[in-house]
C-alpha cells in the first residue's frame, strides 16, 4: 500500500510541478511559435485541395458527411457510452469512457497550443448542420478531433470484439479491419468535404490517433485493473482531475475546447468513482449481457427508457447543485471568482468591480462543468444500476 501511495503522490507532485514550470517559462507561447507558423503554412497550401473536393458538392453528400461528423458528438456520446454499460459490456464502457476523455484532453491541448486556423471562408465553404458542428468551428484546426477519436473509437471497438469473440478467424479480423479503416477514411474525408479541416489537420489527428491507440492498449488494463480494485482511486483521481483543469494550454483566442476538456474530465471522474464503489455489484464480469436470457431486447428497452431520463435528471441536479456550493465555498476562502456564463451576477464586469482587477479571479463555470458532467457519468454506472433490479430489468 505504501508503494503505491508513493506512485499516486508523485504522479499528481509531477502535474503540480510541470504546471508551475509551464507557466514560469511560458512552455505554451515556445512551443506555438515554433509549430504555428508551419501548420499555418500547410493549412493555406492545402486549400486547392479542398476548393478541388467541393467541387463536387451535392445536397445528398452534404447530409451523408454531416451525419458521420456527428459519430464523435457529444448526443453520440451520451447515448452510446451508457449503452455499452447497461448493455453489460462494463468494461469496453470504461475503457472507452477513459480513452476518449485521454484523445480529448491529448488533442485539445495540441489544437491550443499550436492556435492553428482552419481553412479560410471564402474561398472554402464551410458546411455546418448541427449545433455541435458552430461550437466545432470556433476551435482551432489542427489535429482533426473527429479524425482522431474515431481511430481511437474505432480501433479499440475493433480489437475488443475480436478479443470477445475468442476466434482466430482471419476473414474476420480482416473484414473488421477493413470496415474500421472505412470508417476513418470517410470521417477524414468528411471533414475535408465539409471545409471544417484541412488535409494538414486530418493526417495530423490519423498519426496521432495511432500513437494514442497504441499507448492506451499498452497500459489499459494496468488502468482498469486499479480502477476496479487499487487504493486511493477515488482521492487519487479526484486529484488527478483538479490539477488536469491547470495543466492545459491557454489557447492564443479563447476557444470552446477548455470546456470539452472539462466536460470529459468530469465523465472520467464519475465514471471512476462510480465504477470502483459498485464493481461487484454492477460491473464484474459475470454481469447479464444483451441477448442473454437475463438480458432481454425489452429488458434493454426498459433501462434507456429508465436511464437516459434519470441520468439528464441527475445532470441538472448536479449543475444547479454546482452553481450554489461553489460560488458560497470560494467566498468562504477568499478566492476571487468569476462566471463567463452560468452566474450572470458574476459576469463580466460586475466581477471586476468586486475584485482587483490586476488579481487573477477564476472562472466558476469550470468548476460547474466539472461537477454537472461528473454527476452524470456517476448515475450512468451507480444510481440507474441500482434502479434495475428493483424494476426487474
Amino acid at each position: 500500500m505504501e508503494s503505491t501511495t508513493v506512485w499516486q503522490v508523485i504522479s499528481l507532485c509531477g502535474i503540480a510541478f510541470w504546471v508551475v514550470i509551464s507557466s514560469i517559462f511560458d512552455v505554451t507561447q515556445k512551443l506555438r511559435s515554433l509549430t504555428q507558423p508551419w501548420v499555418s503554412r500547410l493549412v493555406i497550401s492545402g486549400t486547392p485541395i479542398i476548393l478541388e473536393i467541393q467541387k463536387y458538392h451535392h445536397r445528398h453528400l452534404d447530409a451523408l458527411f454531416s451525419v458521420l461528423s456527428c459519430v464523435v458528438s457529444v448526443p453520440f456520446y451520451t447515448a452510446f457510452l451508457p449503452f455499452l454499460f447497461w448493455t453489460g459490456h462494463c468494461k469496453l464502457g470504461r475503457q472507452m469512457t477513459l480513452l476518449m476523455a485521454f484523445c480529448d484532453y491529448i488533442g485539445n491541448c495540441i489544437k491550443d497550443v499550436v492556435s492553428a486556423p482552419r481553412p479560410s471562408t471564402p474561398p472554402v465553404r464551410r458546411i455546418i448542420a448541427t449545433k455541435d458542428e458552430v461550437d466545432n468551428a470556433m476551435e482551432y484546426g489542427f489535429p482533426s478531433s473527429h479524425t482522431l477519436n474515431t481511430v481511437c473509437l474505432s480501433g479499440y471497438l475493433l480489437l475488443y470484439m475480436l478479443a470477445y469473440n475468442g476466434s482466430n478467424n482471419a476473414f474476420a479480423e480482416i473484414v473488421g479491419f477493413t470496415i474500421c479503416c472505412s470508417v476513418v477514411s470517410l470521417v477524414g474525408f468528411a471533414r475535408i468535404y465539409l471545409g471544417m479541416h484541412s488535409l494538414i489537420d486530418v493526417i495530423g489527428g490519423l498519426a496521432l490517433g495511432l500513437g494514442i491507440l497504441a499507448f492506451w492498449l499498452s497500459v489499459s488494463e494496468y488502468i482498469d485493473n486499479f480502477v476496479v480494485s487499487g487504493q486511493n482511486v477515488v482521492s487519487f483521481w479526484a486529484g488527478l482531475s483538479f490539477l488536469l483543469l491547470f495543466a492545459y494550454p491557454t489557447p492564443q483566442i479563447p476557444t470552446p475546447s477548455f470546456e470539452y476538456h472539462t466536460a470529459f474530465n468530469g465523465v472520467a471522474l464519475g465514471i471512476v468513482i462510480g465504477v470502483h464503489q459498485t464493481y461487484q455489484q454492477f460491473h464484474h464480469e459475470e454481469v447479464s449481457r444483451l441477448f442473454s436470457p437475463h438480458l432481454t431486447v425489452s429488458a434493454m428497452a426498459g433501462r434507456i427508457l429508465v436511464g437516459i431520463p434519470t441520468i439528464l435528471v441527475v445532470k441538472f441536479c448536479s449543475k444547479a447543485l454546482a452553481k450554489w456550493i461553489l460560488p458560497i465555498l470560494a467566498n468562504t476562502l477568499g478566492i476571487p471568482i468569476k462566471s463567463t456564463c452560468y452566474l450572470p451576477v458574476l459576469s463580466g464586469t460586475a466581477a471586476d468591480k468586486k475584485t482587483d482587477k490586476k488579481q487573477a479571479s477564476f472562472d466558476v463555470d469550470t468548476g460547474i462543468r466539472l461537477l454537472q458532467y461528473a454527476g452524470l457519468a456517476w448515475s450512468v454506472v451507480d444510481l440507474v444500476p441500482s434502479f434495475f433490479p428493483r424494476l426487474g430489468l
